[in-house]
């Protein structure tokens, strides 16, 4: 059914700036679920009259958040402790994923990461699964249920893991190829081969993992780099002939435009400048770098003029310790501070819109606010709280009321969130 979103609509554009702000603005729906108008409420086109209007007033009506790194099956493993990166994932990362293997818990598990995603405002997300093909598939049923924007696929890991979590490169690969076919394009479903991290992967199943991402079209290729000194440093010890931890991924064709690398803290210049020259994406994962110690990421580093890296951003849950993009925005504006970089409210905005939409091949169906594009929508409330009603009375401008926003807003500032058109959390 066709609707009408009313507020004030902001969206970004792909220089990480502000593309749109209408202060009493709507977004037309189509019956389909995509944006068939957007502009000033005065101007809403005759066949939009009579549709229903969801009245936001003077709240902020925004693309919704797009989650470039999240790990479903750590969904409920928030706050959990560890020496570091290593320690946390063997005392309680790989107990927890290895329960995925059950059908009915992987299903159950799926339903509530999505309600989770909606209820802080995140309409689309790149995902990993467990090493189980059935959790693979739970996520691909609950997204297509609700037509959700998802990336996502069976990890690959065939050695330094239990064993109720390793596969092995010929099942791995098999899997991964039955799964592509089964769910990627179906509905708004994409694939992403999943090799965990070059540690949990051998050499036979990186080779393999190349070569699923050359032969299988328009999927992804998500991995981890360069996450914390120790990782690297097995690194080393497990591929001693390569030059460093991306030319292990190098070497076996992993690396491009489709290719998402989430971390990228301890990147070396001879390393950026390879991601810069294929195309690879870093993505910046600030709530679990601070809680694991693993590093402070520089924009600055990355972005040199010379070799610039696409960079994205995300939640990394559960080592990350928030569902929200907005609390993931301000403890990057809070890593970049350190770095001595200060980014602007709207560029994080930005990034967690458009740029994630660009970084995950989705920047044509969702990210922005155009015509044409799904109404995946996420509505903010600037004044959500005492205490961000009390600091938007001081606000002068866009950029200090998504500032605030940025810095203490959470969950409870999204008042609704849109999928394809279809409120599925909060509302008017």
């Amino acid at each position: 059914m066709k609707k009408v979103i009313r507020g004030q609509v902001l969206s970004f554009g792909e220089d990480l700036g502000v593309a749109l702000h209408l202060e009493s603005g709507a977004v037309a729906v189509d019956g389909q679920g995509r944006i068939g108008w957007v502009g000033a409420f005065a101007k809403l086109p005759e066949e939009w009259r009579s549709a229903p209007v969801d009245d936001h007033g003077d709240r902020l009506v925004l693309p919704g958040f797009i989650d470039a790194h999240i790990h479903f099956p750590q969904y409920r493993m928030l706050a959990a402790p560890g020496k570091d990166l290593l320690d946390w994932l063997h005392r309680f990362t790989f107990p927890e994923e290895a329960r995925y293997g059950e059908v009915d818990h992987a299903a159950a598990a799926a339903r509530l990461f999505l309600s989770r995603l909606f209820s802080h405002g995140t309409t689309s997300a790149l995902a990993f699964c467990s090493v189980h093909k059935t959790c693979a598939e739970a996520l691909f049923a609950a997204a297509s249920s609700v037509n959700m924007g998802l990336v996502t696929g069976k990890t690959m890991m065939d050695r330094n893991a239990i064993p109720a979590v390793q596969d092995t490169p010929e099942t791995g690969a098999r899997d991964s190829e039955a799964l592509y076919h089964a769910w990627h394009g179906k509905g708004r479903n994409r694939y992403a081969v999943t090799p965990r991290f070059a540690i949990t992967s051998s050499e036979a199943q990186l080779k393999l993992s190349g070569e699923l991402l050359a032969s299988l079209s328009g999927a992804l290729m998500q991995t981890h780099i360069s996450e914390s000194p120790g990782e690297i440093a097995f690194v080393r010890e497990l591929f001693p002939s390569a030059k460093d931890y991306t030319d292990v991924y190098d070497r076996h064709g992993l690396l491009g435009p489709r290719s998402i690398f989430a971390h990228g803290i301890h990147l070396s210049e001879r390393e950026a400048a390879r991601f810069s020259e294929t195309g690879s994406s870093v993505i910046h994962c600030p709530t679990s770098n601070t809680f694991l110690g693993s590093g402070l990421m520089s924009f600055s580093f990355l972005r040199a003029r010379s070799r610039p890296v696409p960079l994205g951003i995300a939640t990394d849950v559960g080592g990350g310790t928030s569902y929200s993009m907005l609390q993931t925005m301000a403890e990057a504006y809070k890593v970049q501070m350190l770095n001595g970089y200060k980014p602007q409210a709207s560029e994080l905005f930005a990034m967690s819109t458009i740029g994630n939409a660009l970084r995950l091949h989705m920047a044509g169906e969702t990210g922005s606010l155009v015509p044409g594009k799904h109404a995946d929508i996420v509505v903010l409330d600037p004044q959500a709280t005492p205490l961000l009603k009390a600091r938007h009375d001081l606000s002068q401008s866009l950029e200090d009321v998504l500032f605030a926003l940025m810095i203490l807003g959470d969950d409870r500032a999204v008042a609704a969130t849109y999928v394809a058109g279809a409120c599925r959390h909060g509302g008017v």
